[in-house]
């Protein structure tokens, strides 16, 4: 029990961290779930299936707080899916860890790019070009890596002009049915496991999506952006140097 209440306080954490900043729920848990000694694998599998409650949960949440922007979660939505799919069948059968020094260096530059737009005070606008393998690409890395899909479209669209709020809102939401199409996919192909690992994320994660997406609505932008920036950078720096040495 006191494993299963350390879990409950990790997903609590990582969700509060999700809903506020659009990303790094995943790379928390995997990379908690990894210290265990579980395969990548079953880290990427366990933790999708607790995402299946937490985003449900967060996506309910933005709804609420008016953080979805329709067009952007339709446009994501279907390659999130497909990306999910591809991503999990082939984890399931390849070592994911090949790509992550990779993907972290990219993240890395990215969450650099984020504190410098921080304060520059980019003019927003409304993203619509390149969405479409923007989610196919979050996905896939998230489905082989066990986290990536906030960091990686989130971050894009940021970067680009979006609307902070309406980008996490709406990435959390198409979250949802990414981790569910790679749930189903590693169960058809791992089968699942460790559901006290689930139970405690999914129910620490539920308890904190409301709190997430308020935090997400009535944090000032600059803010919430040089947060984004330090978090990307941080993890993505700690990933990378972990996976070189």
């Amino acid at each position: 029990m006191d494993e299963f209440y350390i879990f409950m306080l990790v997903g609590f954490a990582a969700q509060i961290i999700d809903g506020a900043l659009g990303m790094a729920y995943g790379v928390t848990a995997s990379s908690i779930l990894m210290s265990y000694g579980l395969p990548p694998a079953t880290v990427s599998a366990t933790v999708h299936a607790a995402e299946c409650f937490s985003t449900g949960a967060s996506s309910i949440s933005h709804r609420a707080f008016g953080n979805i922007d329709r067009r952007l979660f339709l446009r994501l939505l279907i390659p999130g899916i497909l990306g999910a799919v591809l991503g999990a069948y082939l984890l399931s059968n390849l070592d994911g860890d090949l790509i992550k020094p990779y993907i972290a260096f990219y993240l890395m530059c990215v969450g650099l790019i984020i504190l410098y737009k921080a304060f520059r005070k980019p003019k927003p606008k409304a993203v619509t070009t390149h969405l479409m393998p923007l989610g196919f690409f979050g996905a896939f890395i998230d489905a082989i890596g066990g986290g990536g899909w906030g960091p990686i479209v989130s971050t894009n669209l940021i970067v680009r002009g979006n609307d902070i709020r309406k980008t996490i809102g709406s990435v959390n939401a198409v979250e949802f049915f990414v981790t569910m199409a790679a749930s189903i996919t590693f169960f058809m192909t791992l089968g699942l496991g460790y559901w006290d690992v689930i139970a405690g994320l999914a129910i620490g994660s539920m308890i904190a999506a409301p709190f997430g997406a308020w935090i997400c609505a009535k944090v000032p932008v600059k803010p919430l952006m040089i947060a984004v920036g330090l978090l990307v950078t941080g993890l993505s720096l700690y990933n990378f140097v972990n996976v070189i040495l």
